[in-house]
């Protein structure tokens, strides 16, 4: 049953999130209350005017959880408790409240596939025998070659060359290798332990209580492995683009996960309204209504728009897909264009297509020019594009500022193990994840009194909140406009196209009239009659420029 957009209450709606804007904090680098130079709770709580002045439904925190930060916080060390630098149990009680009271809900990350090698479990199971119970929690085995000193299996992970280590690396004394998916510091968990399943719905259940709206999966197709022996050699990692369909791959988007989804539904769906889940499942477009269905997770990140070229077709196929791949069990759209994992769009948008975006990022960003003006432009234009369109959007904290990619980031500095554990091949995330200007006058651009964990750029005091702040033609501003307005508009899951006479050009409109145009690149486009509600960029003489697009009301 789809959402007419009309709240029957702020907390009662169970279909809230069908087409809620959300919006991604990476807590280490929205604001420090400490001076630490670590973002923490306590300097979220103290920026929700801002959260709502932006006019969004729903935050996702990234995790906050006790970590080494082998893997900024994806590397857990207990899932239910908060990381001591950045506050505790209590200031996280303060600030749901807060975000309650304001009418935010929340959403929180769950990293299920990987735990960190500080997790107690871990530690146990490096202390135990083979075969125990402790190290069933994981995936131990007896490596290859005549000694063991080989490792089992040929898989790569993402983050080291093999996706093996050997258990001495951590002070094991039985000649095991364990697996991990990701970094060594990383060891994936082992779910064909049912101990494994219990212990995750617990957590769900601890966070749920405590009055989280929803969950964002890490990783949600990694859970499963096929771990049959003899195992099957692959010397590359799977990825979605050689990955069978078939949902029988060795290390991830394998049916059984699916069984582990739909335990956790019936969980989720104990709460009234039920707690929503969104998968992060980088596999095949027709695997993702698997992960969308109401049986499992409710909804899975589309993360097409981060990837295709800013050009009328792509987005016109991007989206005709994605809508074809929710009707197949009436789930709802996600669409974003940046998160922390990504290079910043507005970045994306201001290079020329032809350009290596991992070449270019090892360069420092100096191998190829980068037109900041019209990476802005285009980044604001593709917003209000997929802010038109039927379902949730996910916004990543600092695109409202229009911030740009941090490319030149000190090697000493860095902290992405994409990077220093990957024979330094990809200079990594690091650069989305550079702390946030708030003040263009204060020391560390109001962020923190002390300095900041990764470093700031100079050019970041032109996009400082205060110096946005009630500009009309500035980001923020127009971030704020377009989020207010669409909670005017939204209406029923419904698009029509519109034919435009120019290949650059595309028009769609909602049931209600709310009309969405956005010209790519060439000359001006001669706006329809109707009333001009919002534009990306200033309309001259009723023309729509090239990267630029205008909401109308027809």
């Amino acid at each position: 049953m789809q959402s007419t957009g009309q709240p029957v209450s702020r907390y009662q709606d169970k279909n809230w999130w069908r087409q809620a804007v959300v919006y991604q904090i990476y807590p280490r680098s929205f604001v420090d209350s400490n001076a630490d130079g670590i973002g923490d709770l306590k300097g979220i709580t103290s920026r929700i005017d801002y959260l709502k002045s932006l006019n969004i439904d729903a935050v996702w925190l990234s995790p906050f959880y006790p970590s080494p930060l082998v893997d900024g916080g994806y590397d857990v060390s207990d899932y239910r408790d908060v990381d001591p630098k950045l506050g505790t149990l209590a200031d996280f009680d303060e600030m749901l409240a807060a975000l309650h009271k304001a009418g935010i809900r929340i959403f929180v990350d769950i990293v299920p596939n990987h735990c960190s090698y500080l997790h107690q479990w871990f530690q146990d199971a490096i202390t135990s025998l083979p075969n125990s119970l402790e190290r069933n929690r994981f995936i131990f085995r007896n490596g290859r070659g005549e000694n063991g000193e080989l490792p089992p299996t040929d898989w790569v992970s993402h983050f080291a060359p093999s996706a093996w280590t050997h258990e001495s690396t951590f002070g094991g004394k039985h000649n095991q290798w364990f697996l991990h998916y990701f970094a060594p510091e990383q060891p994936d968990w082992n779910w064909d332990n049912p101990e494994i399943e219990e212990d995750f719905l617990k957590t769900l259940k601890f966070w749920a209580d405590r009055g989280v709206d929803g969950f964002r999966i890490d990783v949600a197709h990694g859970l499963k492995k096929d771990l049959s022996e003899p195992f099957r050699m692959r010397n590359t990692l799977e990825h979605e683009v050689d990955r069978p369909a078939d949902g029988n791959g060795i290390l991830a988007d394998r049916n059984e996960v699916f069984d582990v989804y739909r335990k956790w539904r019936k969980l989720f769906n104990q709460y009234d309204p039920p707690k929503v889940a969104v998968a992060e499942a980088n596999v095949l477009p027709e695997r993702v209504p698997l992960y969308a269905s109401e049986e499992t997770l409710g909804q899975c990140f589309d993360f097409r728009f981060i990837f295709i070229p800013f050009t009328a077709r792509s987005y016109k196929e991007s989206v005709a897909e994605a809508i074809e791949l929710a009707k197949v069990n009436g789930s709802s759209c996600t669409w974003c264009l940046s998160n922390h994992d990504q290079i910043r769009h507005a970045t994306k948008l201001g290079l020329d297509k032809s350009v290596d975006r991992k070449l270019w990022m090892l360069s420092d960003g100096t191998s190829a020019p980068l037109d900041k003006e019209s990476g802005t432009r285009r980044a604001l234009a593709a917003t209000l594009f997929i802010l038109a369109l039927p379902g949730s959007t996910y916004l990543y904290q600092g695109e409202e500022l229009g911030l740009h990619e941090v490319t030149d980031i000190p090697e000493s500095m860095i902290q992405d193990p994409q990077y220093l554990k990957n024979l330094k091949v990809d200079k990594g995330r690091d650069g989305s994840r550079v702390p946030l200007p708030w003040n263009a006058q204060a020391d560390y651009f109001g962020f923190s009194t002390g300095a900041s964990h990764l470093p700031q750029p100079a050019w970041f005091k032109d996009y400082a909140v205060n110096v946005q702040s009630g500009k009309a033609e500035s980001a923020l501003s127009t971030y704020q406009r377009a989020l207010q307005k669409r909670k005017e508009l939204i209406c029923e899951e419904l698009i029509t196209w519109h034919e435009t006479g120019n290949a650059e050009v595309l028009h769609f409109s909602r049931p209600n009239g709310w009309n969405c145009l956005i010209n790519f690149e060439g000359s001006d486009y001669l706006i329809p009659q109707g009333e001009i509600l919002l534009s990306s960029a200033p309309i001259t003489d009723g023309r729509l420029p090239a990267g630029t697009t205008v909401w109308i009301k027809r």
